[in-house]
């Protein structure tokens, strides 16, 4: 019996096979075929190649989402380079950083970060040899379209498999590079390989179109939107999220599959009742979301409306570690999955031994793949116990092997001796109707160690509403389904908390504002 996998898949065998195929649907660039962006692709590898890129060295991209990232990809793809894809967040400072720790040899920029090429500091060791590219017009820098003009679109010749080298969101400190050893093989054979990654979703060949909502340089998405190209999935590509206008794209182009991050579950559960009722989203088929932990009301509300569609996926640029099928997660809620094949789970106490099942420590993964922190062998070093690496978070596993996450390790709570896990308080508060969105966080505390307080970003604040009475609200809100030691013993509010692209908080600023006005206070 035949079925849908029992053909050439991966991008560059499609682009062969089913030349005008879509392979975006819809986008800021508009439409291309396999076909077209197999030769937009093209053109780039002649390009970089003849400024002295050769494999193994490292192009960056620093662009808003749109087809240009996905021709970059692509060419690192066949050309035997690193792809960075960079946060389009970065000051001048850190995008210069990155330069000179990564050794990149071209890095593309879109016109909207001029101001950050030229705040960079000329006294930074930046790559000689490094050649930088403008996307639309920046005073001083090679246009893009004028250097690929004149460069073929054919394929080219000495093929050779590339791969990501992701820098991480920073929220814990500095950036970190993270590369995983290349793929060796034909490079049409290792995307065909690729297109298992997509199966394991259930993204179906050639039973799109998928959504790509979320920042495109994030390792998460860009992971997912190949995934889609890999088996045949036009993407619909959105400039950047409104939760209803992806309703809308959604209903307009019957999309299939997505990736997503929970804080655009939250944002989708705030809309009017009239206006989430207003699109069909009967066609999705597989939404998968990862990077942050989703509160278990919102993953609950999110699949009552849905249905049993969305998938949750756990691991890291270091590697993918599991999957919670929507099923499973229904038999199991709260859990991020199972394993994934070729992956061994494990949770271990501060000493290193391993727990039983139940048990909360630090989670930790093995694979066959490994990967290093470019330049930083002690922080490559650290991150390994033997040939298990951990991403810093805290759980445990259950009797069949399922995982359950209580928090980021860095984040956990010490107040009177006791350890308490942000991520449950959070997932709290976010069932009251005014929080749009909250961190919880622990500063220094003289009696308790440390005193855990809730940053809310509210609604909104309406005439006559009083920061006052909505932090006692959620104070007496917090006491029906907290333990005492649990609950926040100060509210405060600010206009937005800071998020990356992938949806993580980013919680440092917040505990240094808060521990520094502390100290004002006790001074």
């Amino acid at each position: 019996m035949t079925t849908a996998w029992d053909q050439r898949l991966g991008f560059w065998w499609i682009a062969d096979d089913h030349p005008d195929a879509p392979a975006i649907l819809a986008g800021p660039d508009g439409a291309r075929t396999y076909a077209e962006l197999a030769g937009d692709a093209n053109q780039l590898v002649h390009l970089f190649r003849s400024l002295g890129a050769a494999p193994g060295d490292a192009i960056a991209a620093i662009v808003d989402n749109g087809t240009t990232l996905i021709e970059v990809s692509l060419a690192c793809q066949q050309a035997g380079y690193y792809f960075i894809p960079l946060n389009t967040h970065l000051t001048a400072f850190e995008l210069a950083a990155i330069m000179t720790h990564s050794g990149a040899k071209v890095l593309i920029a879109g016109e909207r970060f001029a101001a950050q090429l030229a705040d960079i500091d000329p006294a930074l060791d930046l790559p000689l040899d490094l050649t930088v590219l403008a996307l639309g017009t920046i005073d001083g820098v090679r246009s893009l379209a004028e250097a690929r003009a004149t460069q073929p679109r054919t394929t080219p010749d000495d093929r050779t498999p590339g791969g990501l080298f992701v820098y991480t969101s920073g929220t814990t400190g500095q950036p970190k590079g993270i590369r995983r050893p290349l793929p060796e093989g034909d490079v049409g054979e290792v995307a065909n390989k690729a297109a298992l990654f997509g199966r394991a979703f259930d993204f179906l060949p050639f039973d799109g179109p998928m959504l790509v909502s979320t920042g495109m340089f994030h390792g998460g998405s860009h992971s997912f939107f190949m995934g889609g190209l890999n088996v045949g999935q036009a993407l619909v590509i959105m400039a950047k999220f409104a939760p209803e206008e992806t309703l809308r794209l959604i209903e307009q182009h019957a999309v299939r599959t997505a990736y997503m991050v929970p804080t655009q579950f939250h944002r989708f559960l705030q809309l009017p009742d009239d206006v989430r009722t207003k699109y069909d989203t009967s066609s999705l088929h597989a939404v998968v979301h990862s990077a942050a932990p989703c509160p278990r009301p919102v993953k609950e509300a999110m699949l009552a409306w849905w249905g049993p569609v969305i998938w949750e996926t756990y691991g890291g640029m270091e590697g993918p570690a599991t999957i919670a099928k929507p099923h499973r997660w229904l038999e199991k809620p709260g859990t991020v999955g199972r394993a994934i094949r070729g992956v061994r789970l494990s949770v271990l106490d501060d000493a290193g031994n391993e727990l039983d099942p139940g048990e909360v420590g630090n989670i930790y993964m093995e694979n066959d793949v490994g990967f290093v922190y470019h330049g930083d062998p002690e922080q490559t070093s650290a991150a390994f116990k033997g040939k298990r690496f951990s991403l810093g978070d805290v759980g445990h596993l259950d009797a069949d092997g399922y995982l359950f996450i209580s928090d980021r390790a860095k984040d956990m709570i010490i107040t009177g001796g006791t350890n308490v896990y942000p991520a449950e308080i959070e997932a709290a508060l976010l069932e009251h109707p005014r929080v749009a969105d909250v961190a919880v966080i622990g500063i220094p505390d003289p009696d308790w160690g440390e005193s855990i307080v809730a940053v809310v970003e509210p609604t909104a604040f309406g005439a006559g509403d009083s920061a006052d009475a909505l932090a006692d609200e959620l104070l007496a809100f917090c006491k029906d389904r907290l333990a005492s030691y649990k609950r926040p013993r100060a509210i405060h509010f600010r206009d937005a908390l800071p998020r990356t692209e992938a949806g993580k908080l980013a919680k440092q600023p917040l505990r240094d504002e808060l521990a520094a006005d502390a100290g004002k206070a006790a001074g």
